[in-house]
């Protein structure tokens, strides 16, 4: 079988193109991750999903992010529009059990969701804590500003996601609640102490380090490293999230295409490797980019490698729950919320 390289790509359109094909087929990505512009009807996504797979030959992993709220790739009418991460953290703040609760059903629907289509992964939950005045890239994603609720709603959505045999990616570690900038247009500059970073944004992120994957943030923090961001910060991936966080699982970059990175794409790419990073994740299917990516990724291997196993051996489990129930419970909760 031809080696996955460390990389992540997506594809520019509803199907993919006799160029995309070959490409993916010389190159292959360990996986794939979709967008709104490769959403058009269901018959279409899941014949999208399976042309994907077939190129490389084998069952890979296909990503989306499907959290609810603004960022929702698959929307009406094919899946209906879920709440946002804020409006289940309200839930929360009402009633802690109810919110958990919620939590647990909408990821448990995703799962159903996505799994129809083929898709996988779910790029959920996001475990950034916000403070005041922060950017909105974050904003209502966010299920709440202190840590306690942040974690606990996001252990119940990885966990409604697993039981469906979908699994999660935590993001974007190690904490994008505090960038004062979007990171897909400019590079966020977190000047805090570490020590508050520890009781504040990392505190989610220790809580779920067992989890198999996570995103890293395009983030500047300058009391651990003020030359690079997190997703390229040698120091910040082994000092904080390998070392204070104690997460020993798959690391993603963020898309390698926003602008919070500097240099070319390939640039990039080589530093998000250098950086120590397991996989560098493209997102736009633009092919010249993607050939620059290729280029500066290696074929996975040692402790990457045996990341991915670990991934792909986790994929089919599920708790067999009914579709029909869990909906119609979620949609009562919402009615009264």
């Amino acid at each position: 079988m031809t080696e996955s390289k460390s990389m992540i790509l997506g594809c520019s359109g509803h199907s993919i193109t006799p160029e995309e094909r070959s490409f993916y087929q010389s190159e292959q990505p360990w996986g794939f991750i979709l967008f709104g512009r490769n959403i058009s009807e269901p018959a279409q996504i899941a014949d999208l999903v399976a042309s994907l797979r077939d190129s490389v030959g084998r069952d890979a992993p296909v990503l989306i992010d499907q959290e609810g709220g603004r960022v929702q790739r698959i929307r009406p009418p094919i899946l209906p529009h879920y709440p946002s991460g804020q409006a289940l953290g309200d839930i929360y703040r009402k009633n802690r059990e109810q919110g958990l609760r919620a939590a647990w059903l909408m990821s448990r629907l995703h799962a159903f969701d996505l799994l129809k289509f083929g898709i996988n992964v779910d790029c959920l939950p996001v475990l950034d804590v916000p403070v005041e005045g922060s950017s909105n890239v974050i904003g209502n994603r966010a299920y709440g500003g202190d840590p306690v609720t942040v974690t606990e709603m996001g252990r119940a959505a990885a966990e409604g996601l697993k039981a469906g045999g979908v699994l999660p990616v935590m993001k974007h570690m190690p904490g994008h609640g505090r960038g004062f900038a979007d990171s897909h247009h400019e590079l966020p500059v977190v000047t805090v102490p570490r020590t508050e970073l520890e009781a504040h944004d990392f505190p989610p992120f220790v809580a779920l380090k067992d989890e198999l994957m996570a995103m890293t943030c395009h983030v500047v923090f300058t009391d651990i490293d003020p030359a690079n961001p997190a997703t390229t910060s040698r120091k910040v991936i082994d000092e904080i999230i390998r070392g204070h966080i104690g997460f020993q699982g798959l690391l993603l970059s963020d898309d390698t295409s926003m602008n919070a990175l500097a240099g070319t794409i390939g640039e990039r790419a080589a530093n998000i490797v250098a950086g120590g990073c397991d996989i560098v994740l493209h997102c736009n299917g633009v092919m010249d980019e993607m050939q620059q990516v290729v280029r500066n990724v290696p074929v996975l291997t040692g402790a990457a490698l045996a990341r991915t196993k670990a991934v792909e051996a986790a994929f089919g489990s599920n708790d067999g729950a009914d579709e029909a129930s869990i909906r119609a419970e979620f949609d009562a909760m919402l009615a009264v919320a």
